[in-house]
């Protein structure tokens, strides 16, 4: 890991930037994958998961069978696990319901909001070097939750033409009601438009490699929304001289090893941990089953040196980490102060990991720094919010007038006339 000393606010853009994207004209990739699913549907997925995933499939949708026999693979241990993990996620997100909210804006103007689940939702789950089972957990519970009627789920299959047994296993207790063999750009191309077998939807959700990424923010040209604009996984940890340095080193490396294009950041007011944090990271990466993963993202990172506490969190706000955690004797004066993350953890004994699998926040969280204007998944993810109103005689009279004024100043006659044709019947009882 790079280390920089207290550099200037002019060079932070350049310290902090992102890892680059590899690939070339990603975008043109994507858009010619949705055009093939548009114009042959099924058999350009099935074409795309042999070329891609090297496994050609009789079919590409989980069959009960399948989901009986993952059931009875996952380990015991692991079943309660993942089933603890899922009441901690149920019972934040349930939090999460609100009321009607109702108010009378004048005499006989009634306003009001309710909830509306989406109705038809699809849910990526990223196979490749891990299987995030756990991030089936963190759509499908608040899919669950707020009443979404079909939850179609996504996942590249492996060379078997299967999906992890955990992946089943978790889908099916948080009540999926389709599960697609079909991942990358052509899951995302599937749920955008249909195919025979794979239903559109109306909102994707998920993280995802790079072409994941572009492919659903092409979704939203085609009428789809999207949870966020979610790309490769960062941390930014801020510690000062009280910090653990082998706490903050298994952070940082825990989050190294999702991709090799993952982020990780330590910002310090002290230079001994970060010189600690330094040895301790190349201690432990020693031993990691990813070690090789996990060298490349360090690749990217910093250990970044600054004065004191204010410019840290400055720093941190430009930066907008996905994943931000606090370790410092001044904890207080970072969480009353960011602005800019996606989810934050705070003290010794509150690990990112906590987060990604079983603390009952959700994962699924905005990188980039899409974190200034994007917040993570969470219930209202899954919601629509309507509006509604009803006027009364009385009501039209109080505010009549002031609509036609609005209205005939704006140059819309027709606006003016369906309050006018009203107040004259009114006016004339």
């Amino acid at each position: 890991m790079q280390i920089i000393n207290n550099p200037n606010k002019s060079d932070w853009s350049e310290i902090l930037k992102r890892p680059t994207q590899t690939v070339n004209d990603i975008e043109g990739t994507v858009t010619r994958v949705f055009q093939d699913v548009v114009a042959r549907g099924d058999a350009a997925i099935k074409e795309y998961t042999v070329r891609f995933d090297g496994v050609d499939l009789e079919s590409n949708i989980v069959s009960t069978e399948e989901i009986e026999a993952a059931v009875n693979v996952v380990a015991e241990p692991l079943k309660n696990a993942i089933k603890k993990a899922k009441h901690n996620i149920e019972v934040f997100h349930k939090a999460q319901k609100t009321t009607k909210v109702e108010v009378e804006t004048t005499n006989g103007v009634s306003c009001w909001q309710e909830k509306r689940p989406i109705e038809k939702v699809g849910l990526y789950i990223p196979g490749g070097t891990a299987p995030l089972f756990s991030t089936v957990l963190m759509l499908a519970v608040p899919a669950q939750i707020a009443g979404c009627k079909e939850i179609v789920l996504c996942s590249p299959p492996n060379k078997k033409g299967e999906l992890a047994p955990e992946i089943l296993f978790a889908a099916n207790l948080c009540g999926v009601t389709k599960i697609i063999k079909v991942g990358g750009i052509q899951a995302v191309a599937g749920l955008t438009f249909g195919t025979e077998t794979i239903p559109q939807v109306y909102k994707i959700f998920g993280p995802g490699n790079q072409f994941v990424t572009v492919a659903k923010q092409l979704a939203t040209k085609h009428g789809v929304a999207i949870d966020m604009p979610a790309g490769p996984s960062e941390l930014l940890v801020v510690a000062d001289k009280s910090a653990n340095a082998s706490y903050i080193a298994s952070d940082l490396l825990s989050q190294a090893e999702h991709g090799t294009d993952s982020q990780v950041i330590l910002v310090s007011t002290s230079k001994d941990i970060i010189e600690k944090v330094s040895t301790e990271i190349e201690n432990q990466l020693e031993v990691l089953p990813r070690k090789a993963i996990a060298e490349k993202a360090i690749a990217n990172s910093k250990l970044i040196y600054v004065e004191n506490h204010e410019i840290a969190l400055e720093m941190i706000n430009e930066y907008g980490p996905e994943h931000f955690i606090i370790c410092t004797e001044a904890n207080d004066f970072y969480v009353d102060g960011i602005r800019n993350a996606g989810s934050v953890f705070i003290g010794d004994y509150t690990p990112e990991s906590a987060g990604d699998y079983a603390s009952g926040t959700n994962h699924t969280l905005p990188t980039n720094g899409f974190s200034k204007a994007y917040s993570g998944v969470n219930l209202d993810s899954f919601l629509k919010q309507m509006t509604f109103q009803k006027i009364s005689k009385e009501g039209l009279l109080n505010i009549g007038e002031t609509i036609e004024l609005m209205a005939e100043a704006e140059g819309l006659q027709a606006h003016k006339n369906a309050v006018s044709i009203r107040l004259n019947d009114l006016r004339n009882d």
